[in-house]
């Protein structure tokens, strides 16, 4: 997980408000398998959005506490049953964010 500022989650929220959640967590909820296929994606985006369903037993809450004690990926925000989760792109073509995120501090 990254520490990032303020400005930085402000920046990434931003810049997720156009984009609709690729991932849902339902009544199976997440384990480690799901965690990484999310890596897999944020690998290649940098930033998703994942909604839990309306029949999910886990809180938006739970699962943004799972996903970072679990893995390097960081929760940039919760609202109702959405999360937005960063993480930086380790190959240089799928960065997009993380420059950004970089200059501002």
């Amino acid at each position: 997980m990254q520490n990032l500022t303020g400005k930085q989650k402000r920046y990434l929220r931003s810049q997720a408000n156009g984009l609709t959640p690729i991932f849902s967590v339902g009544k199976a909820g997440a384990n480690q398998e799901w965690l990484t296929e999310v890596k897999k994606a944020l690998a290649k985006r940098e930033l998703i959005k994942v909604n839990l369903q309306q029949g999910s037993d886990w809180s938006a809450k739970d699962l943004a506490s799972f996903i970072e004690e679990e893995s390097t990926v960081t929760v940039a925000q919760v609202i109702g049953k959405t999360l937005v989760l960063y993480e930086p792109a380790t190959d240089a073509k799928y960065v997009k964010y993380s420059v950004e995120v970089e200059k501002i501090r």
